[in-house]
Parts: C-alpha cells; sequence; structure tokens
C-alpha cells in the first residue's frame, strides 16, 4: 500500500474522521521507513509554514499510532524550536523515552542564544548525571554559557571532563570556545596555555586568543599573537581583522595598523562592515580623523556602530562641532543611538559647554529610555558640570538607579570643577556607606575639590593617607595637583621638597611649581624651576612665559626683554587670551583690545558705562595685572578691554532678562583685575554670571564668587 501524501491530506486539521481511518490504514500496512518518510515530510512541511500548530497535531498522532522513534522525535524538537516555542519544545524533550545526543544539545544551545544560560546550564549537568557525553557542539555552548554568567569554577569543571573525554586539544571547535572563556573570565594566562597545547590551530581560536588580550588591555600580546597567526599562514578572517585593527588603533600604532590595512585589502575584506568600521577607529585613535571620515563616507547604509565611532573618533581629535552635526544627521536618518552614541555627543557638548544642546540630547536620553543608563547617567552628570550647572547635574545624579564609582566620580569632579568643595568632600565621604572603592580618579577628583576650594588642609590629610595606606598607586597628577594646593597656598618650600620627592619628576610638575612662583612672585624659585623643565624640554615655550611673567609682576623688566629676545630666536609663539560666548546658538569670540565684531561699538558702549556703574561701588583698576612696562594710566585701559570684559558686555547688550544665566568662557586663567571685575558687574546688573577658565568655574552672584576669591 502506498502512503498518503500531504496533498492527499490538504492540511494535517483532517487527519480525523475518514481521512483519519485512511491514514491509520496506511501506517499499518506500511513499513517504519515509510512512515518514517512520512513522518519526516509532514514536519518538514510545518517548518515551511512555521506552525506550532502543524507540530502539536503530528505529534498527536504519532502517539496515538504508537510510532514514537529517536529520529522523528529529534525533528519534532527541532521544528518545535524553530517554530520559535523552547517551551513547546521541552514538553516534547522531557517526553520522550529516549534522547539523542542530538536532542540535549538542540535544546542546550537554543537557551543559551535566547540568552537562558541558566537553563541551558542545568539541563547540560542533568545530561552529564543521565549519563550521556557532551560531545564537541555541547562544549563549545556550555563554555560560552559559563562566561556569560561568570561561573568561573563550573566552567574549570567542564574544561576537566573535555580534556578527560580527549575533546581539550583534539577539537579546535572545543578549544576556541575554552580560549574565548577564559578570556571573558581575564585568565589570559589559562586562555594561552589551553592555546599552546593545540596543535592545529585555525583563525576562530587565534582571533579569540586576540580578542581577549584586546579586551584585557593587553594590545602587545594582540598584535604578537597576530604576528604568530600569520606565520604560521593561516589566513585572517573579516573578525581577525576589526579585532588587530582596533589593537593597533588602541597602541596608536599607525605603521602596524597601514600594515594590516594592506593585508585587509589584499585578502579583499574591506568592504566588510566590521573592517571598514575597525579602519575607521583605528585611524581616528591614531590621529588621522579625516583618513576616519573619508572611509565612512563609503559606506551606503552605516549603522549605528559605525556612526557611534565616528562621532567618538571626532570628539576624541577635538571635533566637536562636527561630531554634533553627525550626531543630528545620524538622528535624522532615523538611525537610533545607543548610550555610547549618547555619551560621546554629550562629551563633545560638555568640551564646547553648549548646555542647551546638552539638554536636547538629555531630552533623547530620557526618550529612548537611557535616563537609568550608567553610562549615560555619567555623560549627563559630566556634561552638567562642564557647562557649570551643578544643580542640574545632582538632580541626574540622584535619579540613577545604580550609582557605580564611574558616575561618583564624574559629580565629585563637578563640584571639584566649579569650587563646591565641602560638597564633593561629603559626596566622597558616603563612598564607604554606598559599598563603593575609590580609585584613583576619585582622590584626584576629591584632591582637585580641595584645590579650588582653599581647603588645604584637609587636601594634605587626604593626601597623607592615601600615601600611608598605599591602597591606591599615586600617579604625577595627583602630585600635580599637590603642588598645585601648596604652592597656591603659598607653602613654597613644601611643594618644590614635594615635586624632589618624586622619582623623575617630570615637565608638569616643574612647570605647575613655577605657576605658583609666578601667583607669589617667588623669583629665585621659578628661575630653579624654569632650569628644570629646559634641562627636560628645552623648546618648552609655556615656561618661558611663565617666567616672562614672574620677571614683569616683579618689575625686573630688563629680564623680561632679554627671555622675549629669547623667545623671538626660538620663534615661540604665544598664544593670545581668547573668551567666548554662546548667544542664540552663536558662539562669539574676542581678544583683548578686539574690535573686529561687527558691533563693537556697542559693545564698546555698554563697557564703558558698566565701568563707571562699577567704580560707582568700589572696583578700581589692578594694574599688577599688566604685564607690560607701561605708565598707570596706560595700564589701566588696557585692563578695560580684557577679553572677558567685551564677552560680558556684549552678553549684556544682547540679553535684558535677569533671570537668563551670562555664560563666559576663557582659554587662560581668568586674571585677578577682571574677576574683581565681574564680581561688580554681577551686582550692578543683577545678573548671575558664570564664567569657565582654563583652571574651573567661577559662579558670579550679587557681588560674590563661588570660590570665595580663592583661585
Amino acid at each position: 500500500m502506498t502512503v498518503p501524501r500531504r496533498s492527499q491530506l490538504n492540511n494535517l486539521k483532517y487527519l480525523t474522521s475518514n481521512a483519519q481511518s485512511c491514514f491509520d490504514a496506511a501506517i499499518k500496512n506500511t513499513r517504519l521507513t515509510e512512515a518514517s518518510q512520512f513522518y519526516s515530510s509532514l514536519i518538514q512541511q510545518c517548518l515551511h509554514t512555521r506552525s506550532l500548530l502543524d507540530v502539536g497535531i503530528v505529534q498527536t498522532h504519532m502517539i496515538k499510532s504508537g510510532y514514537i522513534h529517536l529520529h522523528i522525535g529529534n525533528k519534532l524538537i527541532d521544528a518545535s524550536l524553530k517554530c520559535g516555542s523552547i517551551s513547546y519544545a521541552r514538553k516534547l524533550f522531557d517526553e520522550l523515552p529516549n534522547r539523542h545526543i542530538v536532542m540535549w544539545n538542540s535544546m542546550i544551545s537554543s537557551y543559551i542564544s535566547h540568552k537562558k544560560s541558566k537553563e541551558g546550564i542545568g539541563l547540560y549537568e542533568r545530561m552529564v548525571l543521565d549519563g550521556v557525553y557532551p560531545d564537541e557542539y555541547t562544549f563549545s555552548c556550555v563554555f560560552k554559557a559559563f562566561s556569560n554568567l561568570g561561573l568561573i569554577n563550573e566552567g574549570r569543571r567542564a574544561h576537566g571532563l573535555s580534556v578527560v573525554l580527549g575533546l581539550e586539544v583534539s577539537n579546535v571547535f572545543v578549544s576556541s570556545a575554552l580560549v574565548d572563556m577564559y578570556a571573558k573570565f581575564g585568565r589570559m594566562k589559562d586562555a594561552r596555555l589551553v592555546s599552546n597545547r593545540v596543535v592545529d590551530k585555525d583563525v576562530v581560536l587565534f582571533t579569540a586568543l586576540i580578542v581577549g588580550y584586546s579586551q584585557q588591555g593587553d594590545d602587545g600580546e594582540a598584535l604578537e599573537v597576530f604576528g604568530n597567526m600569520i606565520n604560521q599562514g593561516i589566513k585572517a578572517n573579516e573578525y581577525t581583522f576589526a579585532s588587530i585593527l582596533i589593537t593597533c588603533g588602541n597602541l596608536e600604532d599607525l605603521t602596524n595598523g597601514k600594515l594590516v590595512h594592506g593585508l585587509v585589502i589584499k585578502s579583499g575584506y574591506e568592504p566588510a562592515v566590521a573592517s571598514q568600521t575597525s579602519l575607521l577607529t583605528m585611524y581616528a585613535r591614531c590621529g588621522l580623523i579625516d583618513d576616519s571620515l573619508r572611509i565612512f563616507k563609503r559606506f551606503p547604509n552605516p549603522n549605528h556602530v559605525t556612526w557611534t565611532s565616528l562621532i567618538v573618533g571626532l570628539v576624541r581629535n577635538g571635533r566637536e562641532e562636527l561630531a554634533l552635526t553627525k550626531f543630528r544627521k545620524m538622528i535624522c536618518k532615523s538611525i537610533v543611538p545607543n548610550s555610547f552614541t549618547l555619551s560621546s555627543a554629550l562629551q563633545a557638548c560638555s568640551n564646547l559647554a553648549m548646555i542647551d544642546e546638552g539638554k536636547q540630547i538629555h531630552a533623547m536620553v530620557t526618550k529612548f529610555g537611557l535616563d537609568r543608563d550608567v553610562y549615560a547617567g555619567a555623560a549627563l552628570v559630566n556634561m552638567y558640570g562642564k557647562c557649570g550647572s551643578t544643580e542640574m547635574a545632582r538632580s541626574v545624579f540622584d535619579a540613577l538607579i545604580d550609582i557605580d564609582v564611574v558616575s561618583m566620580n564624574s559629580m565629585i569632579y563637578s563640584y571639584a570643577q566649579n569650587g563646591f568643595g565641602h560638597e564633593a568632600l561629603q559626596l566622597f565621604n558616603s563612598m564607604k556607606e554606598l559599598g563603593l572603592e575609590p580609585n584613583e580618579v576619585t582622590i584626584l577628583s576629591v584632591l582637585l575639590a580641595c584645590n579650588n576650594s582653599g581647603l588645604v588642609h584637609k587636601g594634605c590629610q587626604i593626601f597623607a593617607t592615601i600615601t600611608n595606606n598605599q591602597t591606591i598607586e599615586l600617579t604625577r597628577d595627583h602630585y600635580a595637583c599637590m603642588v598645585d594646593l601648596l604652592g597656591r597656598s603659598g607653602r613654597l618650600e613644601e611643594a618644590e621638597a614635594l615635586v624632589k620627592q618624586v622619582r623623575n619628576p617630570d615637565v608638569v610638575l616643574w612647570r605647575t611649581l613655577l605657576s605658583a612662583c609666578k601667583l607669589h612672585g617667588e623669583v629665585e624659585m621659578a628661575e630653579r624651576a624654569v632650569n628644570k623643565v629646559l634641562e627636560l624640554a628645552p623648546g618648552d615655550e609655556g615656561s618661558h612665559i611663565l617666567l616672562t611673567n614672574v620677571y614683569a609682576s616683579t618689575g625686573n623688566w630688563s629680564q623680561v626683554i632679554g627671555i622675549k629676545s629669547t623667545m623671538r630666536d626660538l620663534k615661540f609663539k604665544k598664544n593670545p587670551a581668547m573668551s567666548w560666548v554662546d548667544v542664540d546658538r552663536e558662539v562669539h569670540t574676542f581678544m583683548a583690545g578686539d574690535l573686529s565684531h561687527p558691533r563693537s561699538r556697542e559693545i564698546n558702549e555698554t563697557l564703558e558705562k558698566l565701568i563707571e556703574k562699577v567704580k560707582l561701588l568700589g572696583y578700581v583698576p589692578d594694574t599688577r595685572f599688566v604685564l607690560q612696562d607701561l605708565d598707570e594710566e596706560l595700564k589701566k585701559r588696557s585692563l578695560y578691554y580684557h577679553s572677558e570684559k567685551l564677552a560680558i558686555s556684549f552678553a549684556l547688550l544682547m540679553s535684558s532678562n535677569k533671570n537668563t544665566i551670562i555664560r563666559i568662557f576663557k582659554n587662560l586663567r581668568v586674571c585677578g583685575d577682571c574677576h574683581s571685575w565681574i564680581k561688580f558687574v554681577s551686582k550692578v546688573s543683577g545678573r548671575e554670571i558664570i564664567a569657565r577658565d582654563a583652571k574651573r568655574f567661577h559662579h558670579f552672584k550679587d557681588g560674590l564668587c563661588s570660590c570665595g576669591d580663592y583661585w
């Protein structure tokens, strides 16, 4: 008798009444082989229609007919999984009296691929208890599950079983999965040991090792492994190239990066998205952002990873305005940003101090449900802090559900930059209660907070505690902050002694001491510091400028003329002081005595009126800050036209709303005379003025500054 086909039955639902009888008769009179073929055909059609209902009907009929075969049982489970129901597949699996290794593997891999690693591992353990030996496919799946859940001891036990079964080094599939597992655990020594025992290594194993080293920050080792792979004649694939290009970028190794780029082209992988994105990232990290932009233009439809890589690269290379332009284009193309994209865009706003743009991105963070995300949250705190809005920074910080050391550091640094030392210390002291361990960034931020608030004793106390406990390794940045703290408070001898404590003090430390000498007019120590700087960096123009200012502040004009002559011979150029202000989303830049602005006449009129008003309140031009050999009246006139005064006058000219905060920015430190003048202006205008200079923020309100005249 010929077994009826699916076309004769039209639909599995007709396996009732007459059709059911016909089918039963067919099954009774047919051989098992034909029955198996028939059921296989029906299951195949279930897969074609992706109908779980039809799978259930076939299973029901198999049970009624008494036809339960291992081979067909596996096909039913596979069909259930492909129809998207792990739960139904598990029900079928549990009902089968005998289970082949293929069934176990199908269920385990499905659990793990659907991010149910715990259930996958549970089934693996039951499989072992049932006396079913895992094969290479089982191990490759469960090693991934162990790394997903961070179960290192369980992973080691499974590794031991793979050794007993002879699969650890004889099967490259298993060994690659082992290398990947240990790499994700951060156990690169174990990963390398497994790799070394494998005789016939393949590209998958090498790539797992390269990725592991790169993710652990050991990019030198990753590059060495890649070299070994090439020397052994093993051809890299798309993912190998993508990983090693990132490694070259991390090392800022342009030479090897270009060599790898050549191999990518030769191997035909350049058009691949992963390779293109990694090339873009590598060139950006090596400082060749224009090459990154050229690569980006080749993408017909860049995805969110590629857009993010470009935006990160632009911010890294100081091209923040272009980064924000690209970010807007990405949004216009309906590409949904992730937390890393938004964090990078916020970083661009931070660097440019564009708070209005930052607020718009904050709205996007909320819209995409990322306002509680750790990365986006820390970026928002950082952005508001660097734009001088500590209240908004704290509001975002307090709304975070999971506060980690990164977000904590961002908030402490925001307070530090804005001169709120006591608030920063209060937050620092709360870390222990929250179960957070401070790291080197935390300590640096706290020391900066003490520095900007004049909390000298507290800063010295924290520094001594960290030095004595040796819980955190102090860097040159920590020492530079302490030298600045001591130097600015007038404790110059202690500052110099601290510099000498550092093994091989660098240019930054000596220049920090030199800045303190300038502040206090300490000529002899300044000369010693300059000599040390020039020993380390003979062409350092910053130290020459600082020493010139030291001599000028003490009226030693002959020395000033001598150093300026030397600077001309060396073709040094002093960066001019500049201030800028954002009005109606347009940045206006000013330099001292600048008359180039289209509205310079109105700006000068506003400035003259302000000067007359603040003089009535007691403002007296402090000519000590004029580092030129001029008569007293000319010194006063030169002070009137400093860049920050012009920027504030323009902002007041353009905005009459007293509730609007004026925000100005300067590339150098605000001079003492301008600081005094802005305090008076905040009082006569009734406006809050926030000035961000090269070192910190000053919040001026009602004739007072947040720094307490200590900066």
